[in-house]
């Protein structure tokens, strides 16, 4: 610890005597100063102890010498060391008094100590303080490498947390809690993952300071350091340090090589990555080539039970924004049933201002990579849940993604597919940057992995189609075929089968039109298409002539009543979307 007044005062070499403030004597020393100038405030900085003589001081005049010690006081002086002897054969009683009254200590110099003896002692204490200091870091450091070796993160932060007499917990690049120590410091932990996320906002590497004392001067709960992880643009992780106060010289080394460890803990080595990414796209490949045993072979334990399990695989891709905008208008919007689906994008239904702006957070957090931040979420989710997961480049701008079935991981990932799509429909429309677009498919077995690809492909281009940032095989497989019909393609040949009927139709000569859709929904079926219009049957039957007339083609051609039926529903779908 650093020296104190208690200290010098039984220093045997120094005979300094106690005058007054005796109750203060355990106050820390930072450093020594002499002078004689009346008023020495401005050279002060706190925590010295400052020794005169009084020669340009009237050291018994009480109200000068009561403005003298206050604003000594008021600049955080530690103490006042008085030389008798010199101008003085004793310390005046107005100083005695005024320092006793303001309790600030005051001790007796004898002639024979020179000023300089002081601060030689004060300085020889504060460099065996600072080399004790620095010894108990690197003793820390030891202490630290050696749990992080052992017993990985855990480890480290129980060190850390008995080295700084507080708290650790480590988050993830989310800002999920991983792990605490000591084990009831994970509500305190939790508390502060707003806290987490506004420093991973941050450039790397970044800190932080909550908690402690309050505005008004109180003490707070306690004080929380938190510091990011990681080298890249974005921090892997975070640690948070708690402790009663502000951590000296020892613990600060022991913080700080916490975070060079966990650093090295959650930062793999680009070697490494590229190595596993290597390993998963070879089994990915024997998957898709039906050699699941030679897959397992060649994963080892890498991905657990990954690929034995259930599973679902996720194609993840960057598509073009202004593209996928101009989708969303002529496809998603045509879906009435989108806003109830999980993943849903820009078509997805009403959307409150509050949960806008809370998704669009995600959209600034991710930097315009969304498929990054896809990436993070999952391996994050995985981290958190002890999942494995699979993960493969497919590409500059896809990735493949197989997870658990019914896992953290798939869960995690949908519902940031489905905030984003929160964001994109509250967003600017003028934005260029690339917007994410999902594809999942139904859970399949080892032994299906090519099919479950082509599932997720389906997926992805029904997703690309309707403007949707995610849409499951489920959807596309026991869903309606009329949502699909909001293409640009289909459109047109509706409108190009239709147009003669509804020009006919625009002169008032007839409802050629609802006719024919009331005559194919009810298969043909004279009476019961005729009661649906409120006509009689030879009615309908002479419409039905016409129509056959104006197209040219036969309606006893199942093939013919096909594209009609598709055609007037397809047309159907742009009418409820203007409608609304």
């Amino acid at each position: 610890m650093p020296p104190t007044l208690a200290s010098l005062v039984h220093h045997s070499a120094l005979k300094l005597t106690v005058r007054a403030g005796r109750e203060r004597l355990d106050t820390p020393v930072r450093w020594v100063h002499a002078s004689e100038l009346t008023d020495p405030v401005p050279y002060m900085e706190g925590g010295e102890l400052l020794l005169i003589t009084a020669l340009k001081l009237d050291a018994e005049d009480a109200d000068a010498m009561r403005r003298y010690v206050k604003r000594l006081v008021g600049a955080g002086v530690a103490g006042l060391g008085f030389a008798v002897g010199v101008h003085y054969e004793k310390i005046p009683e107005a100083l005695a008094d005024a320092a006793a009254e303001e309790g600030l200590p005051l001790l007796e110099v004898p002639r024979r100590t020179p000023f300089l003896a002081i601060s030689k002692a004060v300085s020889a204490a504060i460099a065996a303080d600072q080399y004790r200091a620095v010894t108990a870091g690197f003793a820390a450091q030891r202490e630290l490498t050696r749990q992080a070796l052992s017993d990985g993160p855990e480890g480290l932060l129980s060190a850390l947390a008995s080295q700084v007499d507080g708290w650790a917990a480590l988050y993830d690049a989310s800002g999920a809690v991983v792990a605490t120590a000591p084990e009831w410091a994970g509500r305190r932990a939790a508390r502060i993952t707003a806290d987490v996320e506004r420093l991973r906002d941050r450039p790397a590497p970044a800190s932080s300071v909550v908690g402690g004392e309050t505005e008004d001067g109180a003490d707070g709960e306690d004080r929380v350091e938190l510091h990011s992880l990681g080298t890249g643009r974005r921090a892997r992780g975070a640690l948070a340090v708690g402790t009663a106060s502000a951590p000296g010289t020892a613990e600060r080394y022991a913080v700080h090589s916490a975070i060079a460890l966990l650093t090295l803990v959650t930062e793999r080595s680009r070697s490494l990555y590229g190595a596993e990414q290597r390993i998963g796209a070879a089994v990915l490949r024997m998957l898709l080539a039906g050699q699941s045993d030679h897959a397992r072979g060649v994963a080892g334990d890498l991905y657990g039970g990954l690929l034995d399990a259930p599973y679902r695989m996720m194609l993840a891709e960057a598509a073009s924004a202004s593209a996928g905008r101009a989708r969303a208008r002529g496809g998603a919007d045509a879906d009435p049933d989108s806003g109830s689906r999980s993943g849903s994008g820009s078509g997805s239904g009403e959307v409150d201002a509050d949960g806008v702006e809370a998704a669009s957070v995600v959209l600034a957090e991710a930097g315009g990579d969304l498929v990054g931040g896809f990436v993070e979420v999952a391996e994050a989710a995985a981290a958190r849940s002890g999942e494995a997961v699979l993960v493969v480049p497919d590409g500059e701008r896809r990735l493949v993604v197989l997870a658990a079935d019914g896992g953290a991981v798939v869960t995690a990932c949908t519902r940031y597919a489905h905030t984003v799509g929160i964001a994109r429909s509250g967003s600017e429309q003028g934005t260029d940057e690339d917007e994410l677009v999902v594809g999942v498919s139904a859970p399949a077995g080892p032994v299906a992995a090519g099919a479950a690809y082509k599932q997720a492909e389906q997926a992805l281009s029904v997703a690309r189609r309707r403007g949707r940032v995610l849409v499951e095989h489920e959807e596309v497989a026991t869903g309606s075929v009329v949502p699909l019909l909001a293409d640009d393609a289909v459109r047109a040949f509706a409108d190009g089968l239709l147009r003669a009927l509804h020009e006919h139709d625009a002169t008032g000569r007839g409802d050629l039109v609802a006719s024919l859709r009331a005559w194919l929904s009810r298969h043909g079926q004279w009476d019961a298409a005729a009661a649906d219009l409120g006509v009689h049957r030879h009615t309908l039957r002479y419409r039905m002539r016409r129509v056959e007339e104006i197209l040219g083609r036969s309606l006893d051609d199942p093939d013919v009543r096909m594209e009609l039926w598709l055609a007037l529903k397809a047309t159907a779908a742009v009418s409820a979307s203007a409608g609304e």
